[in-house]
């Protein structure tokens, strides 16, 4: 996984922060769904690469009782984790004690569950 994250870094659009960031997220079936942060100019129409990755697994017709994982990288050589906005959109398709592993381009690594990331999530 630590490779695949890394050759991902290179789709990010980052122009403006120059902070690339990759996930993926692993279905539990096996699939995979990349995502990468895209940047815009007006920094609110800006994506994370969490997010990305999760949007495109539920736009190819995955639900939250398929998600297993989701992998973690930032371009900065440090360990990188999820925004809270982020944190809110994984507790609404991950179940509480799926990982989240957060990576360093260097190949160090910390693994959590979602409940220790999320442990409030909003809820209606």
């Amino acid at each position: 996984m630590f490779q695949k994250l890394k050759d991902n870094l290179k789709n990010s659009y980052s122009p403006y922060s120059n902070f690339p960031v990759s996930a993926i997220v692993v279905m539990k079936d096996g699939r995979e769904f990349t995502g990468v942060n895209i940047e815009n100019a007006s920094y609110g129409a800006t994506v994370c690469a969490e997010r990305t990755a999760i949007f495109k697994a539920v736009s190819e017709g995955c639900r939250k009782s398929d998600f297993q994982a989701l992998h973690l990288m930032v371009g900065s050589g440090r360990i990188g984790m999820p925004c809270f906005m982020c944190r809110q959109v994984i507790t609404e398709f991950m179940d509480p004690d799926a990982e989240i592993i957060c990576y360093s381009t260097e190949g160090d690594k910390e693994t959590y569950k979602v409940r220790d990331l999320c442990p409030a999530p909003f809820e209606l």
